[in-house]
C-alpha cells in the first residue's frame, strides 16, 4: 500500500486551537501511524504542544508524531501561554481567532518546507487550504464536531455577530478536496452524514470515535481510581463540563444541591476562567456542602482522567455539557448521559443524545436554569431507577457494537487517503 516511490506518505494535522479539536487531531495522527503508512506531523502553537508532549512520543522518549511550532505574532493582551483556548478568558477567544489569522504567512512557509503529500485541517481556517493548493498539496478537513452540528451551519440564521464566522466554516467545507473527515460512526450518525454528503457534494468518511487511550495516572490522579476502586459498579456519577466551559455561580450551586438531594456517589470535576480572581473551591460551593458529601463526593480541581474514569466499573452515569468528544467517550465506555448543554453545538449533541436514547436531558426552568430538584430526580432515573433502564441497556449495547467493529472505519479513512495522496502535482 506505499506509493510509486515505495515510500511513507507525509500528513500534516494542523488544528484549530482548542484542545477539544487539538485531541481527536491528535487520535487521528496516532491512528495513521501505527498503520506504518504515514509519517505524521501536529503543528500549532508551543502552548498547545506542551500540553500534549507527552503524547507524541513512545516509551522509548522517540517523537511518534513529529509537532511543528505555529508561532503566532506578539499582541499585548495575548501572551504566549494564552495561545489556546485552554483557560483562555472568554472576551479573549476574537484577538486569539485574530492572532491565528495573522500566522497564516508562516503557515504557507510550514507548508512550503516540510511539502506534505496530505494537509488535514479544521474548519476554522478557511486559508489552510488555499496555501495548500497554491503548491499542489491535497487538502481534506475534518470535523471534530457531531454531524448532525455541521449540517446546522447550512440552516442557521446568518445575523451580523455570527456570519462571518458561518461562512468561513462553510468555506472550509468547500475547499476540503473530495472528501470530509467527521468524527462520528454510521451507527449514531449515518443520517445525518447522508445529508451532509448531499449539502457539501463530497463523500463524508467517518473516523470513529477516536477515543484518547486510557493512560497511567499519576499519583494525583491514582486517588481518583483508589477512591472507585471502593464502590459498588455503577453506583457512581462522573460530573464534568470540559475543559473550556464554565458554570454559572447558580448552576454550579443547582448541581452540588442536586448531587446532595440524590444521595448517589460521585466524582466532580471543577474548573474556573484562568487570569482572573483566584477562586476557592470550598467559597464557590454551598456553605458546608464539602464536609456533608465527603463520604460519597470526590471533588477534583482542574483536570482528572476522564477517559480512566468512564472506563470505571463503578460508574453509572455522566453529568455532561454534551461537548462531542465527551458524548464519543460516554458511548464508548458504555455510560449513560445526563445531559446539561451550554453553548456552541452543545444543545444540538444533548438531542442527539436523547434521540439515540444513550441519554436524557436535564430541564430547566423558563428562565434557564437548572433547578436541584430536577438535577436530583435525572441523576436517580437514568443511574439506579427501573424507568432509566432502557437508556442504560442502550448505551452498553452501542458500546458493544463499537468494540466489534474494531478499526473498520480507520482502515477505509486509510484507503481514502492513499488515494488523495496520489493526487499531489
Amino acid at each position: 500500500m506505499m506509493n510509486n516511490h515505495g515510500r511513507k506518505q507525509t500528513v500534516l494535522m494542523f488544528p484549530w486551537l482548542g484542545h477539544g479539536h487539538i485531541s481527536p487531531f491528535l487520535e487521528l495522527a496516532k491512528k495513521l501511524t501505527k498503520t506504518n503508512l504515514f509519517n505524521t506531523y501536529l503543528c500549532s502553537t508551543p502552548a498547545n504542544l506542551n500540553s500534549v508532549k507527552n503524547s507524541l512520543t513512545n516509551d522509548c522518549g522517540s517523537f511518534l508524531i513529529q509537532p511543528i511550532e505555529l508561532h503566532l505574532p506578539m499582541l499585548p493582551e495575548l501572551p504566549p501561554h494564552l495561545h489556546t483556548t485552554n483557560g483562555l478568558p472568554p472576551h479573549l477567544m476574537p484577538v486569539l481567532k485574530q492572532a491565528f489569522d495573522m500566522a497564516s504567512p508562516l503557515f504557507s512557509r510550514i507548508l512550503e518546507t516540510l511539502k506534505p503529500d496530505l494537509l488535514i485541517y479544521d474548519i476554522l481556517q478557511p486559508w489552510a487550504p488555499v496555501a495548500a493548493a497554491a503548491i499542489g498539496i491535497p487538502a481534506v478537513v475534518f470535523i471534530t464536531t457531531s454531524v448532525a452540528a455541521a449540517n446546522k451551519t447550512f440552516h442557521v440564521e446568518m445575523l451580523e455577530n455570527n456570519r462571518k464566522d458561518i461562512e468561513r466554516v462553510i468555506e472550509c467545507y468547500t475547499n476540503s478536496s473530495s472528501i470530509i473527515l467527521v468524527k462520528s460512526f454510521k451507527e449514531i450518525e449515518g443520517n445525518n452524514a447522508d445529508y451532509f454528503s448531499f449539502l457539501t457534494g463530497k463523500t463524508i468518511v467517518p473516523v470513529g470515535p477516536l477515543v484518547v487511550d486510557r493512560l497511567k495516572a499519576d499519583m494525583k490522579q491514582k486517588s481518583v481510581i483508589q477512591w472507585l476502586d471502593t464502590k459498588a459498579a455503577g453506583s457512581t456519577v462522573f460530573v464534568s463540563f470540559g475543559s473550556e466551559y464554565f458554570l454559572s455561580s447558580d448552576d454550579l450551586k443547582e448541581i452540588a444541591y442536586g448531587l446532595e438531594m440524590s444521595n448517589m456517589n460521585f466524582i466532580w470535576v471543577l474548573r474556573f476562567p484562568k487570569g482572573g480572581k483566584e477562586i476557592n473551591l470550598c467559597e464557590a460551593l454551598p456553605l458546608g456542602f464539602v464536609e456533608r458529601v465527603k463520604d460519597r463526593g470526590f471533588l477534583v480541581e482542574g483536570w482528572a482522567p476522564q477517559t480512566r474514569i468512564l472506563g470505571h466499573k463503578s460508574i453509572g452515569g455522566f453529568v455532561s455539557h454534551c461537548g462531542w468528544s465527551s458524548v464519543m467517550e460516554a458511548i464508548k465506555f458504555g455510560v449513560p448521559i445526563i445531559a446539561m448543554p451550554m453553548q456552541y453545538d452543545q444543545p444540538i449533541n444533548a438531542r442527539l443524545v436523547v434521540e439515540v436514547g444513550v441519554g436524557v436531558e436535564a430541564a430547566r426552568d423558563g428562565n434557564g436554569r437548572l433547578r436541584r430538584e430536577n438535577v436530583a430526580a435525572i441523576v436517580r432515573h437514568v443511574v439506579v431507577s427501573e424507568l432509566g433502564e432502557a437508556v442504560r441497556e442502550k448505551t452498553k449495547k452501542m458500546s458493544d457494537a463499537l468494540r466489534m467493529k474494531g478499526e473498520e472505519e480507520i482502515d477505509m479513512v486509510v484507503e481514502e487517503l492513499l488515494q488523495l495522496c496520489k493526487t499531489r502535482c
